[in-house]
C-alpha cells in the first residue's frame, strides 16, 4: 500500500431539513455578515429566498450575491470578491451547483487576504498556492454531481475557453450540508447530467492512476452504488425524496473520493466541450465516458470489472473482460435510460471543430497524468471523433 493522506471538509450535516441548521452554524462560526453566492436560475425558483427567510429570527444579516455564471470567468470571480469585501462579508454560504459552490470557495479566501487571482491561475497546475485567513464558508449544493460541497478545488474559465483548477485544502469549507428538499424541482436533464457527473468522479478515482488508496476506494464503491441505483428513479420522479437524499449522498462521497485520488482523462475531455461550447459539465462528462473507459479498458479491465459488482451485484459469472466489457455497456444503459444526449453534433459541435478540442484537451495535465492510460492529442481526436 501506498502512503496516502485524505483530507475533506471539518462537518458534515446530511438529512431533509438539515438546511434548517444553517443560521446556528453561522453562529457557531461566529459570522455576523453572511454573503450567499448563487446564480440567476436559481433565483428564480424560490429556493434562495426560502434560505434566506431562515435567518428572519436571526442576529446574522444575509446579503445576496447572484451573479454567479456557469463556467465563472475570472472577471466573474473577481467581481463577486470585490461585492463581499465592500459589504465587509465575514462569512461565506455557497447555494447551487459547482460553479456558485466554487466561485464561494475563492470568495472566502480573496475577500479577507492579498492573494491575485491572475497569479493562482498563472500556475500550469494552481495546487497549495493559497496561505493564510479565509472567511468561514459553508456549502450547500442543490443539485447531486459536482461533489464540489466537500473538494479543495474551484475550476475558473481563463481566456476564451481555457478551465484552470485551483487547488487547496484551504478551499475546504468549514461545513457542508445535504438537503434533498434544495434540489426538488431540478429539470429532470439537469438531475440526469449531474448524476452522471458524480458516477465519472466515483469511476475515475476508483482507477486514478495518482493516489487511489483504499479509503477512497471505499468511497468510491458507495458512491456508485447509491448513484447508479437511484438515478432512473430521481430522473423519472423528481419528487422522490428518499432517492433525491441517496443522490446527493452519494455525490458527496464520489466528491470525497476524487479530491483526494483525482480525476482523469474523462474530465480532460469534457472541460474543452464547456470552455467552447458551453455544454454542462455533466453533460459533457457523460458523452466521453464511454470511449474512455474503452480506451483505459486495456490496461485497467480488473478494476471495471471491480466496479461491475458494485453497479450489477446480480451479473452472471464471466472473465474479467467480459465484466469490464458489461460495465461499460451498462453505464451506457443508464445513459440511454436517463435521455441524454450521446454525440457532439447534437451539442452544437462541428467536426472541424474537433482538432481544437483535441489540442485544448492536452493543457489539461493536471488531470491528464491520473489517467491510467496516457493520452496525446490523436487519442483524444479518435476519442472526440467515435461520438461525433
Amino acid at each position: 500500500m501506498n502512503t496516502f493522506e485524505f483530507s475533506t471538509c471539518s462537518s458534515l450535516m446530511c438529512g431533509v431539513d438539515a438546511i434548517q441548521e444553517l443560521p446556528d452554524l453561522l453562529k457557531r462560526l461566529a459570522v455576523e455578515r453572511a454573503l450567499i453566492v448563487t446564480d440567476p436560475g436559481l433565483m428564480t425558483t424560490g429556493i434562495v429566498d426560502r434560505v434566506a427567510a431562515l435567518f428572519d429570527a436571526s442576529a446574522t444579516d444575509v446579503t445576496i450575491y447572484s451573479e454567479v455564471e456557469a463556467d465563472p470567468p475570472e472577471a466573474v470571480v473577481l467581481r463577486a470578491a470585490q461585492f463581499a469585501r465592500e459589504a465587509k462579508i465575514t462569512g461565506v454560504i455557497g447555494l447551487g451547483g459547482g460553479s456558485s459552490l466554487d466561485v464561494a470557495k475563492l470568495i472566502s479566501v480573496l475577500a479577507c487576504s492579498d492573494h491575485d487571482l491572475n497569479e493562482l491561475l498563472k500556475s500550469i497546475y494552481g495546487i497549495d498556492l493559497i496561505t493564510g485567513p479565509r472567511l468561514p464558508l459553508i456549502q450547500v449544493p442543490t443539485t447531486a454531481g459536482t461533489g464540489s460541497e466537500v473538494t479543495p478545488i474551484s475550476i475558473v474559465t481563463t481566456g476564451e475557453a481555457q478551465k484552470t483548477g485551483i487547488v487547496s485544502k484551504r478551499l475546504l469549507p468549514d461545513y457542508a450540508i445535504l438537503d434533498a428538499q434544495l434540489t426538488v424541482g431540478l429539470p429532470a436533464h439537469v438531475t440526469a447530467a449531474t448524476g452522471v457527473d458524480a458516477m465519472v468522479h466515483a469511476i475515475e478515482a476508483y482507477s486514478s492512476k495518482n493516489k487511489k488508496n483504499p479509503y477512497s476506494d471505499m468511497l468510491a464503491k458507495q458512491a456508485l452504488q447509491m448513484l447508479s441505483r437511484n438515478i432512473r428513479r430521481v430522473v423519472q420522479d423528481g419528487s422522490d425524496l428518499a432517492a433525491r437524499q441517496e443522490m446527493l449522498l452519494g455525490s458527496m462521497l464520489a466528491g470525497q473520493a476524487f479530491a483526494n485520488a483525482p480525476v482523469a482523462a474523462v474530465h480532460a475531455l469534457a472541460y474543452p466541450l464547456g470552455g467552447h461550447f458551453h455544454v454542462p459539465h455533466g453533460l459533457s462528462n457523460s458523452l466521453v465516458l464511454p470511449p474512455v473507459l474503452r480506451f483505459n479498458a486495456k490496461v485497467v479491465p480488473g478494476l471495471y470489472a471491480e466496479l461491475l459488482d458494485v453497479i450489477k451485484p446480480d451479473h452472471a459469472p464471466s472473465s474479467t473482460k467480459e465484466k469490464c466489457d458489461q460495465f461499460i455497456m451498462e453505464l451506457e444503459s443508464i445513459i440511454d435510460d436517463v435521455a441524454l444526449p450521446k454525440t457532439l453534433r447534437e451539442c452544437g459541435v462541428g467536426r472541424q471543430d474537433l482538432p481544437t478540442l483535441a489540442s485544448d484537451a492536452m493543457l489539461q495535465q493536471r488531470l491528464l497524468i491520473n489517467n491510467p492510460v496516457a493520452v496525446n492529442e490523436q487519442d483524444a481526436l479518435e476519442i472526440y471523433n467515435s461520438i461525433y
